[in-house]
């Protein structure tokens, strides 16, 4: 199941982040570059003081204790609705309700 779930996040190319559970350590904002067999190619950077650095490394699939991928992020502070990218495709029923609207206005809808 984690050999299908691998494959698919490198077919859909978004960042994960994957927990190696010998090394104790984890991989933030890697990339799944392939998958074959039992090994898996990432590709990620790390940050030290003076210098960025890009690794490529090859992990065998035994050795992921974890992945997880980011599924949203929204800024902290104060907003209004209008502030928040909102995709063109997103349905009705799932957009944020206004903080004008009175709940007790959406049961008398439905009645």
């Amino acid at each position: 199941m984690l050999h299908q779930k691998l494959g698919q996040m490198c077919r859909d190319g978004k960042e994960v982040s994957i927990y190696l559970r010998e090394q104790g350590r984890w991989l933030e904002r890697a990339k799944i570059l392939e998958v074959i067999g039992e090994l898996v190619t990432v590709r990620y950077e790390t940050e030290d003081e003076d210098e960025i650095c890009s690794w490529e490394e090859i992990i065998r699939m035994e050795s992921i204790g974890s992945v997880a991928q980011r599924l949203a992020t929204i800024p902290k502070g104060q907003f209004t609705l209008s502030d928040l990218p909102v995709a063109d495709e997103c349905p009705q029923v799932e957009m944020m309700a206004s903080s004008n609207t009175d709940s007790s206005d959406s049961e008398d809808d439905l009645d």
